[in-house]
């Protein structure tokens, strides 16, 4: 009897440590009211869905019999914003963007794990980076009243004289230089969210319990992004600040009262 109980599996306790409940106390808020407030903060451009169009081989070693899931995920290398149209803001010296080239490139994380010949075997895996890139157009606003890129475009003017002497050439040994120089907030680009549409088989079809080392794969992928820039708005009239009360922190909005004469406690 006691062979019988030491064949059977034993537990396999491990260390825990019991939490203790917290409170979970309401943090009153104050509103304090602001007359037309000037922020500046990342502005959603545009978010555009691409679609971009993969195909690509994957050698597998060693061979494989059946492919058991495959993990993909999205790494972007660059999101640039190229603009290519303009339009003046009136009464300033700074430009609306109308018009951009959009480049995108980046790889697929790709993580195949297969079985291979061996009936009774682990699984492996392979993991491949397939790049990509490409381009598309970007009109701006996205929507009506939407935001668009703003750019400062940089100056440069020169000034030639005349030769005083001869008041017949210019004298090339002096010259008025003026330059401005506008330094703009770069758009950039935020990854969102990646849509996978995918067709995996061998280019030479194997036989039943047969065994392929080649993968091929044509892959749809619809890649959403954010296209931002940070700029300087105002918020509309009537807007509050919205700040939490920790009365720890800050010093108790009311009044102290003076405390009792030590004469009376004669």
């Amino acid at each position: 009897m006691s062979e019988q109980f030491d064949s059977q599996i034993q537990p396999c306790p491990v260390t825990s440590t019991e939490q203790i409940p917290l409170t979970n106390d309401f943090t009153p808020l104050v509103a304090t009211p602001v007359t037309a407030p000037t922020i500046k903060i990342p502005v959603v451009l545009a978010e555009p869905t691409l679609q971009i169009v993969v195909e690509s081989d994957i050698t597998l070693t060693p061979a494989a019999t059946e492919i058991k899931r495959v993990k993909k995920h999205v790494f972007l290398n660059q999101v640039k914003l190229v603009p290519v149209s303009f339009a003046r803001i009136a009464g300033t010296d700074f430009f609306r963007v109308t018009r951009a080239k959009l480049f995108v490139a980046g790889h697929i994380r790709k993580n195949i794990e297969y079985a291979a010949a061996a009936c009774n075997g682990a699984l492996r895996d392979r993991i491949a980076d397939v790049p990509f890139s490409g381009f598309t157009d970007l009109t701006f606003p996205q929507t009506i009243g939407g935001s668009t890129p703003i750019l400062g475009i940089s100056e440069f003017a020169e000034a030639n004289f005349l030769n005083e002497a001869t008041q017949m050439d210019a004298r090339l040994d002096k010259a008025f230089f003026q330059n401005l120089v506008k330094y703009n907030e770069q758009p950039f680009g935020e990854l969102v969210a990646a849509n996978f549409f995918e067709l995996d088989f061998s280019p030479i079809m194997a036989a039943p319990e047969g065994t392929f080392s080649t993968l091929r794969e044509k892959i749809v992928l619809e890649l959403t992004v954010k296209v931002l820039q940070v700029q300087q708005i105002r918020l509309g009239a009537g807007s509050s600040v919205v700040t939490p009360v920790l009365p720890g922190l800050t010093p108790p909005a009311s009044p102290i009262v003076n405390p009792t004469p030590p004469s009376e406690f004669c």
